[in-house]
């Protein structure tokens, strides 16, 4: 990697776009032979893709991430499979581009066409998650828009391991190896250089914290596409199926707290509450969650161990096991 950083970046942003120009036209086949070929690729490269993931999670580890974020980082089988089945899933997708959104003629006998076409190239801005990497890359590649992404420094490792199943995957393939490439450093100066080069990138859009997505917001002059918080909420209705409300609530904060679909907040119907919150809320502190209620949920639940929520604590994103109610 050379020394200068802007450079680089410009570089990588300018055969991003020629990049680009290739990746508009191409074929439906040949796109879903890439996606293809990159499935194969983690499938075949799993033990490179495991003993990078590992050096990621020891040094988080080591630097006392929380054990939310550390699970964020990793990587395991079921997860590379998980990658594999998601391309897989995009492969059965109908291609967008070309695809008509509506027409309409015009008195005068005019016809006008709306049609779906790329954007040209995209920049993502992400953090810890490397299975992001390929998220973001086939979802790039299936709507023919080239990728330029940029990881958080705790999963480089990683994403410098998948970047290169991805490269290997497209030498052969129709489509342009540029298509998709990693910012292969986490220094700050890379990401705003690339903020600056509106000649080249048509679009940024991060996902990460509120302070990352701000951050970048406030420094691109690039379109972005963005949100600031991942607050999600589950609502449990009277009318609600009780058991099945009962598993999606711990599933969708237990199952894994540290990422942005993770729910934060709990609202449930009074009508309801005195019956399904005891089971519900025994079953979370079990899972190691800790409670945040406000008083009527706190009455409901005095047998456990809660903390009364302020109201910041239903704007937060913990991105942990805390749960308000």
């Amino acid at each position: 990697m050379s020394n200068d950083i802007p450079s680089l970046i410009s570089a990588l942003a300018e055969n991003a776009r020629q990049a680009s120009l290739v990746l508009s036209s191409a074929s439906t086949a040949d796109k879903n032979n890439a996606l293809q070929a990159i499935a194969r690729g983690l499938e075949s490269n799993r033990r490179l893709l495991l003993e990078e993931n590992e050096k990621d999670v020891k040094a988080a580890e080591e630097n006392n991430l929380s054990a939310a974020m550390v699970d964020r980082l990793r990587l395991s089988h079921e997860r590379i499979d998980s990658m594999a089945i998601g391309l897989r899933q995009l492969i059965e997708l109908p291609d967008p581009v070309g695809s008509l959104i509506n027409e309409k003629d015009r008195p005068n006998g005019l016809k006008i066409r709306k049609v779906r076409t790329p954007i040209g190239v995209i920049g993502i801005i992400y953090e810890s998650r490397p299975n992001v990497t390929i998220d973001c890359a086939g979802l790039c590649l299936k709507s023919g828009n080239a990728s330029i992404l940029r990881g958080g420094k705790e999963a480089l490792h990683s994403n410098t391991a998948l970047a290169s199943v991805i490269s290997q995957a497209l030498e052969n393939s129709p489509i342009p190896q540029e298509a998709v490439q990693l910012v292969p450093t986490a220094d700050r100066e890379a990401l705003n250089h690339l903020l600056t080069l509106d000649e080249y990138v048509h679009c940024i859009i991060p996902r990460g914290g509120e302070g990352l997505i701000r951050f970048v917001t406030q420094n691109s002059k690039i379109p972005v596409i963005k949100h600031y918080k991942g607050v999600c909420n589950l609502y449990v209705d009277s009318a609600a199926d009780l058991v099945m409300a009962r598993k999606i609530a711990v599933s969708s904060k237990c199952g894994r707290p540290g990422v942005c679909n993770a729910i934060e907040n709990l609202i449930v119907d009074e009508k309801v509450a005195s019956e399904f919150l005891p089971d519900c809320a025994k079953e979370l502190v079990e899972r190691g969650c800790e409670l945040l209620v406000d008083e009527q949920a706190g009455s409901i639940l005095s047998e456990f161990a809660t903390t009364p929520a302020s109201q910041e604590d239903y704007r937060e994103e913990f991105l942990d096991l805390r749960l308000s109610i």
